[in-house]
């Protein structure tokens, strides 16, 4: 279910970018599927690889390189996808901005939400902290 989500999220995404970036373009709405899917698998498994070789160069850039690592991502997606057409390398970049931008903001949005409860503290009021021994994890490995 997780994936169908994100998958819509980099539709909807795709087709804002084909609208407001000129040097973007699809031929039709399938090609808008496939390529919302490459994105996708390109930026999970190729992207990871890509971050790590480049890791001192990211770094000392303060993350700028990271941009140019996405844009060149989106513009290998065309290479990819027949119908799917980036002009430039600085429209690449423009685009994979506005695309992780409107995928984040939706994602957000769209993606159901996590309760994590860790344990439950109370203060007694004599400088200790008591903790409630059900919510409480021993860690200590005593044999019985």
């Amino acid at each position: 279910m997780k994936f169908l989500i994100k998958w819509f999220i980099n539709i909807i995404a795709l087709l804002v970018v084909i609208h407001v970036i000129a040097g973007v373009s699809i031929d039709n709405m399938q090609t808008v599927f496939v390529a919302a899917l490459i994105l996708g698998l390109l930026n999970a498994f190729i992207r990871p690889f890509i971050l790590i070789l480049t890791l001192p160069l990211t770094i000392f850039t303060f993350g700028f390189f990271t941009l140019i690592i996405n844009g060149y991502l989106f513009y290998l997606a065309t290479k990819f996808i027949k119908g799917f057409v980036v002009a430039g390398f600085w429209n690449a970049f423009w685009a994979a901005l506005l695309f992780s931008i409107i995928s984040s903001l939706l994602s957000f949005m769209l993606t159901p939400k996590v309760d994590i409860k860790c344990g439950s503290f109370r203060h007694t009021g004599s400088g200790r902290l008591n903790i409630d021994k059900d919510d409480v994890i021993d860690v200590e490995g005593k044999a019985e």
